[in-house]
């Protein structure tokens, strides 16, 4: 709902154009009188100059004047991007219609004819001004509403994306847990069959010590012994790799965690994890920068009740910030000089006064007083177009503030590298 003021308590600056001193005279005392701040120009010149040390309200602008008059003013204003919002209403003695639709033509409001009449100079400034304004006021709030409404959209879309990657993450863990638990249940038996086949092989040796020649040939082709030593390795290491993937699995599956209505109890270092490991094809090295080193330093913390989910959300956006903002600063460097300096990304967990405390830092360029300002602003993002949508942080405050009841905060020194602090009560 738009608030409309009553004529009597609009005020505003005008500024009055006229070479002519007596009309500047009335016209100042008139609109003075009624409450209005009053500037005064007595030429076209001298108001084009002014505009651009004050910017008025609104302009009352005389026709006739020496130099340039009236008309070409209300041109030059109107072509200029910082005034051409100004009201202007033309104070003429012209009475023929042609002067009054090419002034309205120019873009004036309206026209006042003189001689002037007090009653008509203060109504007409005075509508024009409440339009001017509640034109301004409109417009703040639909470019405010289809901000939200952008900032909504994105968010769902950005939600979507999330909800889609859990799906498509658990679909990929569901399908690795078979076959991955056929090869690691038989590791074991495989184990066990190749120690019967084995011990077959050394009573033969024993109850035939002297093979025939074809059977000496085979043993030393394939290398018995060699065979004896490299195959429990072998074993060893696919068990190794198949509880790797397993774990994988597993972390896959954390990360893919769906929220339900209600809270959840979760394990914060478990989320952390499965987050570094759906990012881990961003920390390999490549042409332009080695690896990107994760550290972890994690406190004894307490499982919590949260909305898992969107947890994994929240860290999967600050660590990836991460990421970019190590990548950005790599540009212009050369490999070696990258990498007397590695790149780190640090994660700290604590417990201190029953608050539980995540800190995620990197060794970036970090960012500027101006820009921490901004930086959970909706929209606001300082990568190029297409790179980023400006709602990650946004999103992550209002995860961690709003549906949490915790505290997301930003600490960052140019050159030294940015920190976000993940609070949570006990």
């Amino acid at each position: 709902m738009i608030h409309i003021p009553p004529i009597s308590t609009i005020t505003g600056l005008v500024l009055i154009v006229d070479d002519t001193p007596t009309n500047l005279e009335v016209v100042s005392e008139t609109l003075g009188d009624a409450g209005f701040d009053v500037a005064i120009a007595t030429s076209g010149d001298r108001a084009l100059q002014q505009v651009e040390r004050r910017l008025p309200d609104l302009i009352l602008l005389d026709v006739m004047m020496p130099g340039i008059d009236g008309f070409e003013t209300c041109r030059r204003l109107k072509a200029n991007d910082r005034t051409c919002h100004i009201p202007i209403i033309f104070m003429t003695a012209l009475s023929d219609t042609d002067s009054k639709i090419k002034a309205l033509e120019l873009g004036a409001v309206d026209y006042i004819v003189k001689p002037f009449y007090e009653k008509e100079v203060l109504a007409r400034v005075s509508t024009h001004l409440q339009l001017s304004q509640l034109t301004q006021n409109l417009a703040a709030q639909v470019a405010q509403k289809a901000a939200e409404l952008e900032a909504s959209q994105l968010q769902l879309i950005q939600n979507e994306k999330m909800s889609a990657l859990g799906n498509l993450v658990a679909g990929v863990a569901h399908e690795i847990n078979n076959p991955i638990g056929a090869i690691v249940g038989n590791v074991n038996a495989a184990q066990d069959y190749i120690n019967d086949l084995l011990g077959i092989i050394d009573l033969y040796g024993r109850k035939f010590p002297q093979p025939d020649a074809e059977i000496e040939d085979q043993l030393e082709a394939v290398d018995l012994d060699y065979i004896r030593e490299d195959l429990p390795k072998l074993i060893r290491a696919m068990k190794d790799g198949g509880d790797r993937i397993t774990s994988i699995s597993k972390s896959l599956c954390t990360f893919s965690r769906a929220d339900s209505d209600t809270k959840q109890i979760f394990n914060l270092h478990e989320g952390i994890d499965s987050t570094i490991l759906i990012l881990k094809h961003r920390l390999k090295a490549n042409e332009q920068r080695p690896a990107i080193e994760i550290i972890t330093h994690y406190s004894d913390l307490p499982e919590i009740e949260c909305f898992p989910g969107k947890l994994n959300q929240v860290f999967m956006n600050i660590l990836a910030n991460a990421i970019d903002a190590l990548d950005e600063s790599n540009n212009g460097r050369i490999f070696t000089e990258i990498q007397a300096n590695t790149n780190k990304i640090i994660v700290k967990t604590f417990l201190e006064n029953n608050h539980i405390k995540i800190s995620i830092a990197d060794n970036a360029k970090g960012i500027s007083q101006e820009v921490k300002q901004k930086i959970f602003d909706r929209l606001f993002t300082t990568k190029p177009v297409g790179k980023g949508t400006g709602l990650g942080l946004a999103i992550a405050r209002q995860i961690v503030e709003q549906t949490h009841g915790g505290k997301l905060s930003c600490n960052s020194i140019l050159g030294q590298g940015t920190e976000f602090v993940i609070e949570f009560s006990l």
